[in-house]
């Protein structure tokens, strides 16, 4: 394994989750079973906002406006920071995991439900108009996802098929063409979950079970694997100023890392303003 420093920044949490960057360099992450959100300002400052439920991954549509995937209530929420508010933006959904925009405004979202043995897994995709759709079906516990930084290549991990899956991206008609293929396999214990993508195209996966973040190439090589402390890191995001490197949420020593060394990110997407803001 490839060694590189890691620094706690958060610790004692309930199963940290979902780490997100908005615009002004704040970091926020979920906690599944804290039924929390927070948010860590540049200068280390921390706020909370408790939302019951099993708040999982993240996505920021603006500053103040959080999309949540909620397993318990099987449904995407988004929380107003400024007011604490809270409302649905989904119907009733298999227990969401993950979620991502495109350059679009679309929002894919991972739905793994009870699929660790069964495949009855499913990707779903809210088009801007509130249209909700199933993209691909058929898998073992779907969960994170990444776009690459041009928008054209979507990247889910199936978790309990160990394996990282890709397909060609069409934001216009909301589907995969064709249908998404094996990127890479993952070795070791469960398998992959969080997914990230750096500025030169590499894939970042954090390994559950496995207490690593593999790296892949562009073309699917495995090219390094970072060592994290604890077994579980749950997901994966870049620091855009690039002060924190990339960072972790570890589930088994309830921390979030730093891994200041590793580099920087590809852009994320941000829905437009007109998006995806109406309760159901």
């Amino acid at each position: 394994m490839t060694h590189h420093s890691a620094q706690i920044i958060v610790g004692g949490l309930d199963f940290p989750e979902g780490p997100v960057f908005d615009d002004g360099g704040a970091l926020w992450w979920s906690e599944i079973f804290g039924g929390m959100v927070s948010r860590r300002s540049p200068d280390g400052a921390i706020h909370r906002f408790k939302t019951g439920g099993k708040p999982n991954g993240l996505a920021l549509r603006s500053p103040d406006q959080i999309l949540i995937c909620d397993g318990a209530l099987g449904v995407v929420r988004m929380l107003t920071p400024s007011t604490g508010a809270l409302h649905a933006i989904t119907d009733v959904i298999d227990a969401p995991s993950d979620l991502a925009f495109d350059d679009a405004g679309n929002l894919i979202i991972s739905c793994p439900g009870n699929s660790r043995t069964e495949p009855t897994g499913y990707v779903c995709c809210l088009a801007p108009n509130g249209a909700l759709s199933i993209i691909v079906d058929g898998l073992c516990f779907p969960n994170g996802i990444a776009l690459a930084a041009d928008g054209k290549t979507v990247f889910i991990a199936e978790t309990y098929r160990q394996r990282v899956l890709s397909g060609s991206w069409d934001a216009a008609r909301r589907e995969w063409t064709p249908k998404p293929t094996v990127f890479q396999t993952t070795a070791g214990a469960n398998g992959p979950d969080g997914l990230a993508i750096g500025e030169d195209g590499t894939l970042y996966a954090a390994i559950y079970g496995s207490g690593c973040i593999d790296v892949f190439d562009p073309l699917g090589s495995r090219i390094e694997r970072i060592a994290t402390p604890g077994r579980n890191p749950t997901n994966c995001a870049f620091d855009p100023g690039g002060k924190l490197g990339l960072v972790v949420t570890e589930a088994e020593r309830g921390e979030i890392l730093s891994f200041a060394t590793v580099g920087r990110g590809a852009r994320l997407f941000r829905a437009p303003s007109s998006g995806v803001a109406s309760p159901c």
